[in-house]
């Protein structure tokens, strides 16, 4: 069965469909080809996958640096953070320092990432090859993947259709930093309902729910969500 794009443009829908072995993305990218502007989506979870090219909202991504550690650490005290992060410790300066410190610092295989929206600093991207960490590959039915988690922290970009187009650029620069990847993975609480229908809308498959062993030694249900690249990226 054919798969059909629409990409939103100032009021305009141009629709267009999936031709074999093109991707969702590369399928809008040539409905909008007379669009300027990279088509992001809207929403990816249902049979037609809608798109957006916004002349207003610029979503980028950048490296974390120490400079950012103190919007780091407002973000983890941000109660709809903290409700989901907890695992991760009492966010206290010290605390975050030390937890995100190493990682910005390039001494963990984990990187961190810095959302902006319109040049402003919103939240923030961690990602990882789940292979280099070996308890959670054990339990990961994604070894393979390369791992995301993700957060806006700040409360007023939250309920604004943001977070399915800060993953898509966070996916695109991973195309490329990671070209052997075939899959992205993230595993968000299974109470979490906002994340799961977040990543739903950037093109992520819920999958099965399993246990997470956390940091702190205790492990919570999640819900493993699966973006295949081949199909979604190209």
């Amino acid at each position: 069965m054919s798969v059909h794009v629409v990409v939103h443009d100032r009021g305009r829908e141009l629709s267009g469909v999936v031709r074999d072995g093109e991707s969702w993305g590369a399928a809008a990218r040539r409905t909008a080809a007379s669009v300027v502007g990279e088509p992001l989506p809207v929403d990816l979870s249902g049979e037609v996958k809608h798109f957006v090219v916004d002349h207003d909202t610029v979503v980028s991504l950048r490296a974390m640096t120490r400079g950012d550690l103190p919007d780091m650490l407002r973000w983890r005290q941000a109660e709809h953070v903290a409700r989901w992060w907890h695992a991760d410790g009492e966010p206290t300066a010290e605390a975050v320092e030390q937890h995100y410190g190493p990682r910005i610092d390039g001494m963990s295989p984990t990187r961190m990432w810095v959302a902006e929206v319109n040049g402003r600093s919103v939240g923030f991207v961690q990602d990882y090859r789940i292979a280099e960490h070996p308890e959670f590959a054990l339990v990961c039915p994604r070894p393979d993947a390369v791992g995301v988690d993700y957060a806006l922290g700040d409360p007023a970009w939250v309920g604004r259709g943001l977070g399915a187009r800060l993953l898509w650029v966070w996916a695109r620069k991973a195309r490329h930093r990671f070209p052997d990847v075939p899959a992205y993975f993230a595993a968000p609480d299974h109470r979490n309902e906002a994340s799961l229908r977040m990543l739903d809308k950037a093109g992520f498959e819920r999958g099965v729910w399993f246990d997470e062993p956390g940091p702190d030694g205790t492990a919570g249900t999640v819900v493993g969500c699966t973006l295949d690249v081949a199909t979604v990226l190209g």
